[in-house]
């Protein structure tokens, strides 16, 4: 699977305004909703189902990076949107660092498979420090869009 495949570009946020990971999460899950990617579901619905995720185990990565998800009824397809924050944010990640770098994955609870292919694309690219450290300099939708772009047809980067 590639980022083409489920990330959706419209809803990209190169310069997110919350300071907290609530904010976050809900600042993300608004993006998506203003691209009209989320279907039946309410931000306010889908933001909580998040939150009630991330509070069961945090979704931070660590090396600036988490990947907050959840698996929804009201979602019919993959979609997932990418946050950039400037100031870092505490998603009590694994090496105590803030995050700079958010990837929201929202899932449909009867695709399994889906899920966990969109979930080894971004692991697969998180994993790579050029990939991260790109991400965290990118500082609007075009450069974001390009890199995920990149990313697809060179899976080294």
């Amino acid at each position: 699977m590639k980022f083409a495949d489920f990330v959706c570009y419209e809803a990209l946020v190169p310069n997110l305004k919350a300071s907290t990971r609530e904010g976050v999460i809900g600042e993300l899950v608004e993006a998506l909703s203003k691209a009209g990617a989320l279907g039946s579901a309410t931000c306010k619905e889908l933001t909580q189902a998040v939150i009630k995720r991330e509070n069961e185990a945090s979704t931070g990565l660590g090396k600036g990076v988490a990947v907050p998800h959840v698996k929804h009824k009201s979602i019919k397809k993959v979609t997932a949107t990418v946050g950039r924050s400037s100031v870092g944010v505490d998603f009590s990640s694994l090496d105590k660092q803030p995050v700079y770098s958010v990837i929201l994955i929202l899932s449909p609870v009867d695709n399994a498979e889906s899920h966990l292919q969109a979930m080894e694309t971004v692991f697969m690219h998180l994993q790579r420090d050029n990939f991260r450290k790109f991400l965290r300099q990118s500082q609007t939708v075009e450069q974001i869009r390009d890199l995920l772009k990149e990313a697809d047809t060179n899976p080294a980067l």
